[in-house]
């Protein structure tokens, strides 16, 4: 590993939040169609998805990666799309591993990981986190919108957990289309060493309908399971950690519950992200970014790119979920297929 020159002057924003996450969409690709994120009315009528020499090239992603490192960036997450459709994935996980000393991980929906989970162990990917929002066939089927059956992402989840990678489940709860199946959920990973959390459906994006009739809260879903699995909190395990983390009293492991609607952690948020062309947002309610696709194409070297994300790092004062109201409805954002949530 080649080292990392580090900017010894921290940088923070205009709230004093440092820079320790960094999110990279490495497609806008994607082969669902949940809802709340690339509903199929919308992208199945004029939706074009990125040509492939607009995508950042894996050497582009290295780099700025490291850039971001020397400011303070100690975790790197690998999003899409899906990013498992990126051909080459593994090669882009082994380069930043090798590249910088960050922790590398991934999301995913789950649909290739069973054919994949080896290599990416292999590569040094250090964990996984895989979309699942319901383990209900019928249910599972209508919020992916392809008919994905449920069982091929439960059988990649094992093969990876079998490669030696951590897993996480992350379940988006919708009121009235897989709120009732969440203790369902619950049963199925008790036991498994996989970390379930759910999670407020959000208003990412224009395209979902988003309404807050449709939110189920933190609150009311540790309730439900609690009434039938005993649980209780957990501390965090580190400052700007966004799932609140509990327990089942009986030893069967652990939940997590991310409230980012009912209750906002944007003052602790220490999060960048770059979407599959390059451009930087610095909340993934944004709709405005700085283009470093160009930056890098135009011969930029690390010290320039170092002294932009030092720019727009500083002037960042985004607080969308804290003043989430009527106001700001209108207020255009980027889609959870591009940014990558």
């Amino acid at each position: 590993m080649i080292p990392v020159v580090v900017d010894t002057r921290a940088v923070t924003d205009a709230m004093r939040r440092p820079v320790r996450d960094l999110r990279v969409s490495v497609t806008d690709r994607c082969n669902f169609r949940c809802r709340y994120c690339m509903p199929a009315e919308i992208f199945n009528r004029e939706y074009e998805f990125l040509k492939r020499d607009l995508l950042l090239s894996f050497e582009e992603i290295v780099i700025l990666a490291r850039a971001f490192e020397s400011l303070g960036v100690q975790k790197i997450r690998l999003t899409g799309g899906e990013p498992l459709l990126r051909k080459g994935i593994e090669q882009l996980v082994a380069m930043l591993a090798g590249a910088t000393g960050c922790e590398v991980t991934l999301t995913t929906n789950g649909s290739l990981l069973a054919r994949k989970a080896e290599a990416l162990a292999s590569a040094g990917l250090a964990r996984v986190t895989v979309s699942l929002d319901s383990v209900d066939e019928a249910t599972f089927m209508a919020m992916n919108d392809v008919g994905f059956p449920v069982a091929s992402v439960l059988s990649g989840i094992e093969v990876a957990s079998r490669a030696g990678l951590p897993v996480k489940v992350n379940a988006v709860v919708k009121r009235g289309v897989n709120d009732s199946g969440v203790v369902d959920m619950a049963r199925h990973f008790r036991g498994t060493g996989h970390i379930l959390r759910f999670i407020e459906y959000m208003d990412v994006g224009a395209t979902n309908g988003w309404r807050m009739d449709d939110v189920v809260p933190a609150a009311e879903l540790v309730r439900t399971i609690d009434a039938e699995f005993p649980i209780e909190p957990v501390a965090p395990n580190y400052r700007g950690e966004v799932a609140t983390r509990w327990r089942y009293v009986d030893g069967a492991g652990e939940i997590g519950f991310i409230a980012s609607v009912t209750q906002p952690f944007c003052a602790t948020c220490t999060r960048a992200r770059i979407s599959a062309e390059g451009m930087l947002y610095t909340c993934l309610f944004a709709f405005t970014g700085t283009d470093f696709r160009r930056i890098l194409r135009s011969g930029a070297g690390q010290k320039e790119l170092i002294r932009t994300i030092r720019r727009v790092w500083k002037a960042r004062d985004d607080r969308y979920s804290e003043i989430r109201s009527e106001a700001t409805v209108d207020i255009p954002k980027i889609e959870m297929s591009y940014i990558g949530g």
